[in-house]
């Protein structure tokens, strides 16, 4: 088992490996999108949203195209200069959080795509009550491998026994304080097996674990799955946990 390095740190770990991010990780499926209007009782279409941990903007660009006045939040230099490249025409200010940037009640929505467990909650939860308006909707999100299937739920057993208890998915909870709702979306992408292996790479975990163990784990992942998958097509599961709390 890995020793683990402070969150902060491992959230960094991304800058280095922005494209890679960008070009590899899933997006989300537009039923995340419905069912996050329905839990906050309103349409995102010509609602201020703020999108913190955008990223490279996977949920950004989403939310815009939904008709949200989106801007974005990044604290990461390498992420910050993908998300510019990939969405010119999106606000982003740089900051994180524990820390926003943001003008006091001047939001509807404010959303975190995979990045609230990056945040410290009795910092970012006065944040989020601070720059929300009066009934506007904190939305967390984390979207995760469905370990119902099986060779699934034995790869992440092995990154279980890698990591321990910071794997990639791990601190990931509702934080107390705002009472949430809550709706899972189950939905699958077909993708090649490169893609998928260089997806798992992209984790902070295997970030911070370095290129020699990364490519060792890795490898031994391309050996198991091109067995399983011999045309070389990987069908990933997925299971997108939403929590929308009215604040």
């Amino acid at each position: 088992m890995t020793s683990a390095p402070a969150p902060r740190i491992r959230a960094r770990s991304f800058d280095a490996a922005a494209a890679q991010y960008s070009a590899n990780r899933p997006g989300y499926p537009g039923e995340l999108f419905d069912a996050l209007e329905t839990l906050a009782g309103r349409g995102l279409r010509g609602a201020r949203v703020a999108d913190v941990g955008a990223g490279t903007g996977i949920a950004t660009g989403p939310l815009r195209a939904r008709g949200a006045d989106v801007v974005a939040v990044e604290p990461g230099d390498g992420m910050a200069a993908e998300f510019r490249r990939a969405n010119p025409g999106i606000p982003l200010v740089r900051g994180d959080g524990d820390r926003l940037p943001l003008v006091t009640s001047g939001f509807d929505f404010l959303t975190y795509a995979q990045a609230w467990h990056w945040t410290d909650p009795a910092r970012s939860v006065p944040e989020a009550r601070r720059v929300l308006r009066p009934g506007g909707a904190l939305a967390l999100w984390w979207n995760d491998m469905d370990p119902a299937v099986p060779w699934i739920a034995e790869q992440d057993e092995r990154i279980r026994t890698l990591f321990g208890a910071e794997g990639p998915a791990a601190r990931r909870a509702l934080p107390p304080g705002p009472e949430f709702t809550t709706r899972e979306v189950r939905w699958s992408r077909r993708i090649p097996l490169e893609v998928h292996l260089a997806n798992l790479a992209s984790h902070s975990a295997f970030l911070m674990l370095g290129p020699a163990g990364t490519q060792e784990f890795v490898g031994a992942e391309r050996a198991r799955l091109t067995a399983l998958f011999p045309d070389g097509t990987v069908e990933e599961r997925y299971v997108v946990t939403l929590g929308v709390a009215l604040v």
